[in-house]
């Protein structure tokens, strides 16, 4: 079984987070015992922001600016998909609120549409995102 820093690194869709979670050292965090809940963004979401934010955060003086974007899609604890209420409010490691909603069956935050990966994660779960959360 993976843990979620090796499911990253694996996922084809997940190559833009993949560079955040190394150059932010969130790798070691998402690699340890955990359980944590992240809420990742694929290349999709990553594509529809402003260009060059990415590669901004990615440069070496952005270090600081890079963990705490990355912080603020990861929530201590494991949170299954059927777990997610509408209403709920979510801390994320960087102390930001997350609020989800749910409505028919789909959960979301803000505009970010969740699909629940259900693979068998040995430090938490992974839920995609197709929009990156920005709060």
């Amino acid at each position: 079984m993976s843990n979620i820093t090796q499911v990253i690194n694996t996922d084809k869709n997940l190559k833009t987070l993949k560079k955040g979670v190394h150059a932010s050292n969130m790798d070691q965090l998402l690699s340890s015992s955990g359980p944590f809940t992240f809420f990742a963004p694929t290349d999709l979401a990553f594509d529809k922001l402003e260009k060059g934010f990415m590669e901004n955060l990615l440069g070496k003086e952005n270090r600081a600016k890079l963990e705490d974007f990355i912080q603020s899609h990861v929530v201590n604890g494991q949170i299954s998909y059927k777990e997610l209420n509408d209403g709920d409010k979510l801390t994320t490691l960087n102390n930001k609120e997350l609020l989800i909603h749910v409505k028919n069956g789909v959960a979301s935050i803000g505009d970010a549409i969740l699909q629940s990966r259900e693979a068998k994660i040995t430090n938490g779960v992974i839920h995609i995102s197709d929009t990156v959360l920005k709060n």
